[in-house]
């Protein structure tokens, strides 16, 4: 799983809704118009205030694993400055009361053949939706549900964010191969000053 993580003031999902501006008027005013049969919309489904757009790629062979060690990285992973102290990088979202918002994007796991992209390592959506709703719930349940938000799978969206910094960090979990944790900096250990999600909650 991978998942890119954005420091943001603000961040919003619009889905863009087509409908049928004429489908209550005559099939003979319908065939008239049908250039402008279908017009399109804009919806914002979610939006957060300070915090973390996450985009999350899913990979085919993505486990509860690696749901659970993104989960744990993105809540505990230290992108804000302690107000009170005046240190950089040294709250989590969870620890600023934050806002978190997830989107799906199977694009970050495009591999580029010639100049046409390639998805065929990202879950299929028949697999990949139910996968990432439960990683969303896993979000929700492990730091809250009214500060967690997400957008709409499977959905063309428009994400709008104003980065902080800017402030971009990308984080892939663990592979299958039984890659060491510490090569991600997650050795499991508690730092100074440190409140970290426990993995029990994930």
């Amino acid at each position: 799983m991978r998942a890119v993580v954005q420091r943001v003031l603000s961040a919003s999902v619009e889905v863009s809704v087509v409908f049928n501006p004429l489908q209550h008027r005559s099939s003979r005013a319908r065939d008239l118009s049908s250039n402008l049969l279908l017009q399109v919309e804009g919806r914002v489904v979610s939006a957060i205030g300070p915090g973390l757009l996450v985009l999350v790629g899913v990979h085919e062979a993505d486990t509860d694993a690696d749901a659970d060690f993104i989960c744990r990285k993105v809540l505990n992973m230290r992108l804000f400055p302690n107000e009170k102290t005046g240190k950089a990088w040294d709250q989590s979202v969870t620890q600023r009361n934050f806002e978190v918002l997830l989107v799906s994007q199977f694009t970050l796991y495009g591999i580029l053949k010639g100049n046409k992209p390639d998805f065929h390592v990202a879950m299929p959506p028949a697999k990949a939706k139910p996968f990432y709703a439960a990683l969303v719930e896993k979000f929700q349940r492990s730091y809250s549900a009214e500060t967690v938000k997400d957008g709409v799978f499977g959905a063309m969206m428009k994400v709008s964010l104003v980065n902080d910094g800017p402030v971009t960090m990308q984080v892939d979990s663990p592979s299958l191969q039984g890659a060491a944790q510490s090569s991600n900096g997650d050795d499991g250990s508690v730092r100074d000053g440190e409140t970290r999600v426990p993995k029990e909650a994930c």
